[in-house]
Parts: structure tokens; sequence; C-alpha cells
């Protein structure tokens, strides 16, 4: 086993176009696969992974290869499993993950640096974080912008119907990262 097959990364992961920002500071083991790394983004920003997605990393694109209709040509995308973090992506670096074609949610990840491993952690981990990701269907940014809106005057005629889709308990200011760290054990 190699150097880069024991170190660790340290991620964080923005999404973009959304103010206040929702972003992740999250750590990985650099050998983990591109097919990986989607779940474990997915479970550190509080997606459901109930869509497609995409990494960009420099410049050339890897997806779920089982996932992509076999009626469209995609040229140049590779099948994400057969790649690793160590072969692609360096400190420094700066990729693009994508979730849910339909409200293109657009993440840039930044490398922070590359280390070795602490003694008695468990990989992945997040180390922190700023508020909730957007609910999944909610219409991509401008329909996130609306439920804000509405969210914020308990007065606005959608108030109750808003309210009710999101249920009860959201929160867009929340980020817990106790739950977060718990669901990534599980992933």
């Amino acid at each position: 086993m190699g150097k880069a097959d024991v170190q660790v990364v340290q991620l964080k992961v923005t999404l973009q176009e959304v103010e206040p920002a929702v972003w992740r500071r999250i750590q990985v083991r650099r050998q983990v696969r591109l097919d990986r790394l989607h779940l474990i983004i997915q479970a550190a920003m509080g997606w459901t992974n109930s869509h497609l997605h995409e990494f960009v990393i420099q410049g050339q694109r890897y997806r779920d290869v089982e996932q992509m209709d076999e009626d469209i040509d995609e040229p140049g995308v590779k099948d994400e499993q057969e790649f690793r973090l160590k072969k692609l992506v360096y400190e420094g670096d700066v990729f693009e993950y994508e979730y849910d074609f339909g409200d293109c949610w657009q993440h840039e990840i930044i490398v922070e640096k590359v280390m070795e491993p602490e003694a008695g952690v468990k990989y992945p981990r997040c180390l922190a974080g700023e508020r909730a990701c957007p609910p999944e269907d909610c219409g991509g940014l401008g329909g996130y912008e609306e439920l804000l809106e509405v969210l914020a005057d308990p007065g606005h005629e959608d108030y109750e119907h808003y309210r009710g889709w999101v249920g009860k308990d959201f929160d867009p200011e929340r980020f817990d990262l106790e739950r977060v760290n718990r669901v990534l054990r599980r992933v």
C-alpha cells in the first residue's frame, strides 16, 4: 500500500450561489472512489441521493454510468466507479460536483490539504459546516429563494402550504455536526 493509500484529504464543499453559504468541511481517505465520495457528499450536505450527479475534475466528467440513459450518447463521460480521488486531485485543486440535473445544485470542492490520518480517527468525518442544504425538489436556486422568502413571513398567503411541504422542523440555519457524523459513519 502506497503513501497515497493511507493519506487523508480535507475538502471544503460549498453549494454555489446560495447566500448565506451552505458548506461542509469533510475529511476522507485519499483512496476513496468517486462513487463513494458522492455518497459521502450526499450524507454531509443532507441530500437524499434521489437524483443523478456528476463530478467535473480538470475538465473531465465522471458519472455513475449505470444510471445514465442508454439512449443518450455521452461521449467523454467516465465511470466514477473506476476512479479514485488520489489519482485525480492534489492539495489546492478545485473541482465541481453537480447534484440533481433538474434543480442543478452546483458544488465547489476545494482540496484544502492532504495529510496523514490521525490515530484513532474514523473517516469519513465532518469537521464543520454551516446551514442546512435546500430541500430536495424545491425548484433549484429560484425555488429555494422563494421558499425562504415565504417561510420568513408567517403572514404570507403561501406560508402554510410551504411549511407543510418542508415540514415544521425545517430550519435553513440549522447545521448539526453530530448528526452529520452519525450519518457519515453509516456510509
